[in-house]
């Protein structure tokens, strides 16, 4: 909006003094001073009261302009290429750690050692002669995944119909706090306070702590039911293929067939992963032994301990790294614009 400056008969000398004066007054829209009314056409001044119009005027809409400035910052921050390229490199960090549960999961299965979760792969990848580098870089792009996340459930879909729209922000606002708890598990590694067992021992201390809360025991057991159910959702994502629609497919071909085959038995693995640990944690309250609700790495050594459980695990492993495949793949072929 351009602005103009003015300075003519509309104040006062002072206020009901009656006697005509100049004050000039600046950066006020034509519209703004005419649309105060009576108040202009008080000349004589001996109300006083035109002249504190103005900055009433002013004010209000000033602060709407602002907000709306911001606003369109964040918009803009959450759609710039560098964010994009960084959220892409989002996909391909939980595509590495998925790999690594899934080694680490094969791992148990023959007798080894370790932790089958993002805590125990983010461990492993610590170890390694860049640690220090690949965990900070880690940490910066499941940041921007999450960042990007967030400013699709608030700025995106809303042109769609309200059923879906509620649907697919809730779902990326959901994609946000799970990339979030991502970053914050990299932060903790990259300064040097992680462990290996932090996300068993957080989520056992979560359950234990929800439990002593009033109704903490039913929220608990919904929480478990809904982490359930999600898995059942991305094990039937898989055969059905409607990944696919995230992603710009290569056109029919080889490639076209390994990303689908890969989406496909991720999914199935991801999904059997999920249904696992949403199990575990509504088993482990409703039996009152919150010790046993411990989250990924919990319930695939539940799945080992079961009959032909090793050559089971072993399977879901495999899965998780060809899940771990898709998202490296996502990272390139995702369509980030909604």
């Amino acid at each position: 909006m351009r602005y103009v400056s003015i300075a003519g008969p509309y104040g006062c000398t002072g206020a009901g003094t009656g006697r005509w004066g100049y004050l000039p007054i600046a950066r006020y829209t034509p519209a703004e001073l005419f649309r105060a009314g009576p108040a202009w056409h008080d000349w004589a001044c001996n109300r006083g009261t035109h002249t504190s119009a103005l900055p009433r005027l002013s004010k209000g809409k000033t602060i709407k302009e602002e907000l709306k400035q911001v606003v369109d910052t964040a918009e803009d921050v959450t759609n710039s290429r560098v964010l994009e390229f960084l959220a892409r490199a989002g996909f391909a960090v939980s595509g590495i750690l998925h790999l690594l549960v899934g080694a680490i999961a094969i791992r148990l299965a023959l007798g080894g050692t370790g932790h089958a979760d993002f805590s125990g792969a983010v461990s492993e990848l610590a170890t390694m002669a860049v640690g220090p580098f690949l965990l900070w870089g880690s940490f910066a792009a499941c940041a921007a995944l999450s960042l990007w996340q967030a400013g699709d459930a608030i700025f995106d879909f809303n042109h769609q119909p309200t059923k879906k729209k509620i649907k697919n922000k809730a779902k990326a606002a959901l994609q946000a706090i799970v990339y979030a708890v991502l970053a914050l598990t990299l932060w903790h590694f990259a300064t040097g306070t992680g462990t290996g067992d932090d996300n068993r021992k957080a989520t056992s201390d979560f359950t234990v702590s929800l439990m002593q809360a009033p109704g903490g025991i039913s929220l608990l057991v919904l929480i478990g039911v809904a982490v359930a159910v999600t898995g059942v959702v991305y094990g039937i994502r898989g055969p059905k293929k409607s990944f696919q629609k995230q992603l710009r497919m290569p056109a029919p071909g080889p490639a076209r067939t390994a990303v689908t085959a890969l989406g496909v038995t991720g999914y199935l693995a991801k999904g059997t992963v999920l249904l696992l640990a949403g199990l575990l944690i509504a088993i482990a309250t409703i039996k009152q032994h919150p010790e046993d609700s411990t989250g990924l790495d919990g319930g695939l050594r539940a799945l080992r301990d079961q009959p032909l459980g090793p050559y089971l695990l072993a399977a879901v492993g495999a899965g998780l790294i060809c899940y771990g495949a898709y998202m490296i793949m996502r990272a390139r072929m995702a369509k980030m614009t909604k």
